[in-house]
């Protein structure tokens, strides 16, 4: 920092000590670009650590509560809001950017969707990063120089930073971001700040480009800047690397990433590969290509690992196979049979790729059922104890996937003209990904699930009501809020709550409402007891909280997942409640 101040003092110095030595001021403004640079890398490596301390703090807190819940029952202590907290929570974490829209997506039609609003807390991430680009782009610009001086030092500083926001770029685009697990941000998150970053990139780009083409052009005129643009190697590929930098965003929209997903996510690659090839050439030699290496190296250990870790799931004395059964409602049920053992935790999913229906897509899909199945015969098929197989044990993931367009109708298609509508498929499963909220600590949990989004949350319930026997967790009262179109539609998942159904002291502590939105009649709306309950028609998310608060026990933890309407309603809710109790919204989304 001393070396920065020095450097611009030496900047506001006259103008005959400034301009007049060319070479060593130049070297001079090159060490600021530098200094820049690094100091807009620090800043957000101080926003990641203010995050970790905050989410350690988080952490730690829940952990504390978790142990104390074991021995009280009532919990009363937990459930008083924290004044301070409430209100940052209610006015600025949990709050949309404008009123209470944010995760429904704004559409101009069924086909066109342009995308949902980032929240407060995100627009505040949004306009701080952006705000510190544009100072660092334009702080220490000799402005009342000659007109070549500033745009000479313009063009190299949006270069510089350009390249520069390349690492953090590449970094939080990777599915193995390893900052996902340190600080609990989902990678939903990340992805936006990607966008945000691609964005910036492309503008100091452009900046870069026009700094030094206008003064060209008023000089020699445009003619001439075309043929020098086309002698000069070293101006060619970086206006090659700059096409394919604008090309990332102009294919890049959202009814364009909808509309043509597979076309966007392998061109997207292709014109990153390109891009940062050619910009290699374009910076040959010069003191920027550093951070340039820093992302290549971060874009291919991502790569490597993906490839690492799909091999190692999927390869070995046997392959990943996977059962998928059409079933009523347009949706299938995967049942993956692992080639190695998988601990599953809840709220974790994977990216399944199946060759033989797309070679290069790969599609992420929460899990909803796991089971480790023990072997019980030798090689040659005769029955051995399970002592004798040394603990070996298969797991199984189940899949819950409803039939949109692309990938997932023609698996749908290939599986409803098989025999009993079934099919085997050679499979491979990349991950787990995910799993960064813990419901351990909370002693009232809600669970609101739309649709298949019932498959993030049953392995909650499963965990959550199997802690509860076993003394392991603070849930006391735990409540599945799962709404569907149809009754047909409780096929789904039929297996997996026969088991959850099954559960020691599963009444003690479950109950489950239903909520049909499209029933045909209403002899179909039949409530099996008490402690499962069906309803025609959506529910008033407001009453439902307001029961839960009512009996609340301990902290209150609302998890959903679902389309935006769904949780924006519950998040509008949750943010009302804030002053009221110790309400924790956690919203599990995947925008893209």
């Amino acid at each position: 920092m001393s070396h920065l101040l020095f450097c611009l003092s030496l900047v506001g110095l006259s103008s005959a000590t400034v301009l007049d030595k060319r070479g060593g001021d130049w070297a001079i403004y090159e060490i600021v670009n530098d200094d820049l640079a690094r100091i807009s890398l620090m800043v957000l490596g101080l926003m990641a650590a203010f995050i970790y301390v905050w989410k350690m703090g988080f952490r730690i807190s829940h952990h504390l509560r978790r142990l104390a819940s074991f021995n009280n029952s009532g919990q009363r202590y937990f459930r008083s809001p924290h004044e301070t907290l409430s209100f940052v929570k209610n006015h600025v974490i949990y709050a949309p950017l404008f009123r209470t829209r944010h995760n429904r997506e704004f559409q101009l039609s069924r086909a066109v969707n342009m995308g949902t609003l980032p929240s407060r807390f995100h627009a505040f991430i949004l306009i701080g990063i952006i705000a510190m680009n544009v100072t660092v782009c334009v702080v220490t610009v000799p402005y009342k120089k000659e007109e070549d001086s500033v745009a000479g030092v313009i063009r190299n500083r949006t270069g510089t930073m350009a390249t520069v926001n390349l690492i953090p770029l590449v970094l939080l685009a990777g599915r193995n971001n390893p900052l996902i697990k340190l600080l609990e941000v989902p990678f939903d998150t990340y992805n936006l700040i990607h966008r945000w970053l691609a964005r910036i990139v492309v503008c100091e780009t452009l900046a870069h480009v026009f700094a030094w083409a206008i003064p060209k052009a008023q000089k020699i005129g445009w003619s001439a800047v075309g043929k020098a643009l086309g002698h000069s190697n070293f101006l060619l590929v970086g206006l090659i690397a700059t096409a394919a930098f604008v090309g990332l965003v102009v294919h890049s929209p959202s009814p364009i990433r909808h509309a043509f997903y597979e076309t966007f996510l392998h061109l997207h690659i292709v014109m990153a590969a390109l891009s940062m090839g050619f910009l290699w050439v374009h910076l040959n030699g010069l003191p920027a290509q550093t951070y340039l290496l820093v992302a290549i190296i971060f874009w291919a250990l991502e790569r490597a690992s993906r490839l690492a870790i799909l091999l190692y799931r999927n390869c070995g004395r046997k392959s990943t196979t996977a059962l998928v059964e059409a079933l009523p409602g347009d949706a299938m049920r995967i049942t993956l049979r692992m080639a190695r053992p998988w601990t599953f935790q809840p709220g974790q999913h994977i990216y399944l790729y199946i060759p033989t229906v797309g070679w290069w897509s790969s599609h992420p899909f929460s899990v909803g059922w796991s089971e480790a199945e023990e072997l019980v015969s030798d090689e040659k098929g005769l029955p051995v104890t399970r002592q004798d197989m040394f603990g070996k044990k298969h797991t199984s993931l189940s899949l819950l996937v409803r039939r949109r367009t692309g990938f997932t109708n023609k698996l749908f298609q290939r599986a409803l003209s098989s025999p009993n509508s079934q099919v085997t498929l050679r499979a491979f499963a990349e991950g787990p990904y995910g799993s960064i909220h813990s419901m351990d600590s909370y002693g009232t949990v809600v669970l609101f699930a739309g649709g298949v989004g019932i498959t993030h949350q049953v392995p909650f319930v499963r965990h959550l009501v199997q802690g509860y026997a076993e003394g392991t967790v603070a849930a006391r009262r735990v409540t599945l809020v799962w709404i569907i179109q149809s009754p047909e539609h409780l096929e789904w998942i039929r297996p997996w709550m026969t088991s959850i159904l099954a559960m020691d002291r599963r009444r003690e502590v479950l109950r489950i409402m239903l909520f049909v939105t499209r029933p045909r009649n209403t002899k179909e709306i039949q409530s099996p007891s008490s402690t499962v309950q069906m309803f025609p028609g959506r529910p008033n998310i407001d009453t439902l909280i307001g029961m839960e608060v009512e009996s609340q026990v301990g902290a209150m933890g609302v998890l959903v997942c679902g389309n935006g309407g769904l949780s924006d309603d519950v998040r509008r809710v949750c943010r009302k409640r804030q002053n009221q109790t110790q309400v924790d919204y956690i919203e599990e989304s995947f925008t893209w």
